[in-house]
């Protein structure tokens, strides 16, 4: 069955694996969300990631969640651009997510990255989720 939000699909297992506790979660593979995840790990959001073959050529990311003194690294992850629904920002609407404690990621002609490397790369894009 093909999935009609990968991006909302990605947040919603990493939110409900961090709800029961789980060390690792798997997820169907994709250049999105792999990109996603390289901007999760370098902001030090989760441990990481690896792509593990499924069966016959068929690859999942199993993701390793981050815990810190036994509570979830990640405090709130929302999603902001919906298929349905698409947001878009230029470099002078992109503002920090709390005051510079959490990250928007942006998905740019340059890649997917944070709010602060769009900023300083002079680009716009859409916003993806915020993570905080």
């Amino acid at each position: 069955m093909a999935i009609s939000d990968p991006i909302g699909d990605l947040l919603a297992r990493i939110r409900n694996g961090q709800l029961r506790g789980k060390t690792k979660i798997s997820s169907p593979n994709s250049r999105l969300r792999t990109a996603l995840l390289d901007v999760l790990q370098t902001e030090g959001y989760i441990r990481g990631y690896a792509e593990v073959e499924f069966k016959d050529g068929i690859k999942e990311l199993e993701i390793e969640l981050k815990y810190h003194e036994g509570r979830p690294v990640i405090r709130e992850l929302k999603r902001v651009s919906t298929p349905g629904r698409r947001v878009y920002a230029s470099v002078k609407e992109l503002k920090p997510h709390r005051q510079g404690l959490g990250v928007s990621i942006v998905s740019t002609p340059q890649g997917v990255m944070t709010d602060s490397a769009a900023r300083e790369k002079n680009v716009g894009g859409e916003v993806l989720c915020q993570v905080f």
